[in-house]
């Protein structure tokens, strides 16, 4: 096969590595540089990475940054980065996040994007002698399927096929593990233990994003048929934390001391730049000087890494509770306790150039009761990841298996608006699963299919992703047609939904692209509230459920009552009447305001009635048998 390049699309750097006998390597640039910035000024012609970075000061509306923060999300999703943006950003179509430019030319981010991968396509063409087509490319885990499509589409638009989305934690424990068979020095580096399962803590904490993952490495066979799997037995995260936050606090922090006054955009870009160089500079020295010139200000001032980790304490902390959760849901896998599960880690991979600021190395290490491990450059390190799947999907690298998973439950609307979940959070994708609904009114001829996503139990407390109808149904009885609903995940992490009528033959389907991507208090609300919320969400979906249940009950058994009551014995079809009154009363109750009844009560009214009405049915098939037999 032709060469398939791996690529890290980063917020603040991108790269781009191959994999091939020699194991995975950075494809540097003709000036022998690893890191392209991922910063592109619009002049007549695009000017990408290092130089479009240098100038960022003299065209602050013209050079964008930071862009991947914008993929896939709605200008509201960017609200809180939109002050420490120098270009302008406006709402687009579908409620997308676009860029505006001083001509007036509007871009999207996925062209932005496309800029920066074509540049990386060229780079690796020259460098390995024929052109590139083809690419694995890097996503944070959390990253939602809006987001991952808009990865995919600046592939295309800069005339990559891209054949494998790869969530970033995991591609680092590709990078790590690569070669976890026969390499002494990475054995030693992911715990020392040759031959026996490892379990790894993947934190990686970028410009823009954070991700932590839990992940299993398991070596089975002996050797040709020796292959390494890495499993993802959790993840959690945070698509909008990252360095660029850091920045922006120093910069808030500078803009106080300077004045009152609203600064320029190219003064902001000034003071952005001259954070980020701070930031940098405290993960080696102990203090450092600022100096810019800021419209009529110069501003000079001298900030220790004392102040700085007051500054992001806070920040480190966000990342920390990332970990407990990841952690927590791992202990189940693993089937411990999450303190038993810290000991059961065999080293913290640290990823992510932010991971460099000592207070990040310090809390993390306390946390996990590890040192982290950083014998790989953190900036590179996705990159050489990404390179090892592509070089999987080549056939370069034989014998080992990526298993991946997905962060959050997905499930499909039931009546009464309670949500039956088909594939459960942390499920390894690729992942399939299907479940039979039906109707609960006569003669519908098309039913609508929400899709959902989350970790409460009903409609309201989760997120939709996307609706669509199954047309065309012969009108039948109310729970006669028979829907088979099918979800499917793919190894991208991309969720395709169909819907089959097996009577009729009616299909539908659906490809999830959410209009923008989660919220960090979108997460955050889901997580904590499944737990908060956890027994009267189940006790409210039963009662829904039970609700549903009991019309359809209702429903049929009593147009058999009334068709064979006079069939029956008088204290026989009064007993059924009462207890079809009693029934509805439980309805009536549980529908005005369901915590006022008893769900046991309520199954037991319910399956009182069903115990009851088996004699009625009884008689009224052998009356359809009678008359179907007199008509013949």
């Amino acid at each position: 096969m032709p060469p398939i390049v791996g690529i890290d699309l980063g917020t603040t750097n991108s790269l781009v590595a191959i994999c091939d006998e020699k194991g995975p390597r950075i494809i540097s640039d003709d000036q022998g540089r690893a890191l392209l910035p991922s910063v592109v000024r619009y002049d007549s012609t695009p000017s990408v990475g290092h130089d479009a970075r240098i100038h960022a000061a003299e065209f602050p509306k013209t050079t964008i940054a930071s862009v991947k923060r914008l993929m896939g999300r709605s200008r509201a999703d960017a609200a809180a980065d939109l002050p420490y943006l120098s270009y302008d950003v406006i709402e687009g179509d579908h409620n997308t996040a676009r860029i505006q430019l001083p001509d007036g030319r509007i871009l999207s981010p996925q062209e932005v994007s496309a800029v920066i991968l074509k540049t990386l396509r060229e780079q690796a063409s020259r460098a390995l002698g024929e052109p590139i087509t083809q690419a694995v490319i890097t996503v944070p885990a959390y990253f939602d399927d809006a987001q991952r499509q808009a990865t995919r589409d600046a592939g295309r638009i800069a005339g990559l096929d891209v054949i494998r989305i790869v969530p970033e934690p995991t591609a680092a424990a590709l990078a790590y593990g690569f070669g976890l068979s026969s390499s002494p020095s990475l054995r030693e580096g992911v715990g020392g233990r040759e031959r026996s399962p490892q379990t790894v803590a993947i934190f990686d904490l970028g410009g823009g994003t954070f991700d932590v993952s839990i992940l299993r490495l398991i070596q089975t066979g002996t050797g040709d048929t020796t292959r390494d799997i890495f499993q993802v037995l959790s993840t959690s995260g945070d698509t909008h934390l990252g360095g660029d936050d850091v920045d922006n606090l120093l910069v808030e922090l500078f803009t106080r001391e300077i004045a009152s006054t609203p600064l320029s955009p190219s003064a902001r870009q000034s003071l952005k730049s001259a954070a980020e160089k701070a930031k940098c500079d405290l993960s080696t020295a102990d203090s450092t000087t600022i100096q810019v010139q800021a419209d009529q200000h110069l501003y000079k001032r001298t900030l220790t890494r004392q102040e700085l980790e007051l500054i992001i304490d806070l920040w480190v902390t966000r990342t920390i509770a990332s970990c407990e959760r990841a952690l927590r849901d791992a202990a189940r896998e693993l089937g411990s306790t999450p303190e038993e599960a810290k000991t059961k880690l065999d080293a913290v991979i640290m990823v992510g150039g932010s991971t460099r600021i000592p207070l990040v190395r310090t809390r993390v290490g306390e946390f996990f009761n590890l040192p982290p491990y950083t014998a790989l450059d953190p900036d590179q390190v996705v990159a050489l990841g990404a390179a090892v799947q592509a070089g999987i999907l080549s056939g370069a690298v034989k014998g080992a298996l990526l298993l991946d998973v997905i962060p959050l439950s997905l499930g499909i609307e039931t009546a009464g608006g309670a949500i039956a979940k088909l594939i459960f959070r942390n499920s390894t994708v690729p992942a399939r699963a299907t479940e039979m609904f039906s109707t609960s009114v006569d003669g519908q001829t098309s039913i609508k299919l929400q899709v959902l996503q989350g970790e409460r139990e009903m409609v309201e407390d989760c997120r939709s992703l996307g609706t669509f109808h199954l047309r065309g149904l012969p009108p039948m009885p109310a729970g006669i047609p028979q829907v088979e609903v099918e979800f499917l995940v793919d190894a991208n992490g991309v969720l395709n939904v169909s819907a089959h009528e097996r009577r009729s033959g009616r299909r539908a389907q659906l490809q999830v692209i959410p209009n923008h991507g989660l919220t960090r208090e979108e997460v955050d609300r889901m997580e904590s509230d499944s737990l908060k919320h956890a027994r009267d969400d189940m006790t409210r979906h039963r009662i829904t459920d039970l609700i549903v249940n009991s019309k359809l009950d209702i429903k049929w058994i009593g147009e058999r009552l009334t068709k064979y009551e006079t069939k029956l014995e008088p204290a026989y079809a009064a007993d059924l009447k009462s207890q079809i009154s009693n029934l509805k009363s439980q309805i009536e109750s549980a529908e005005r305001d369901w915590r006022s009844v008893n769900p046991d009560d309520f199954y037991k009214a319910k399956n009182s009635l069903d115990q009851s009405s088996m004699r009625l049915q009884e008689i009224g098939i052998s009356e359809s048998l009678r008359n179907e037999t007199g008509t013949q």
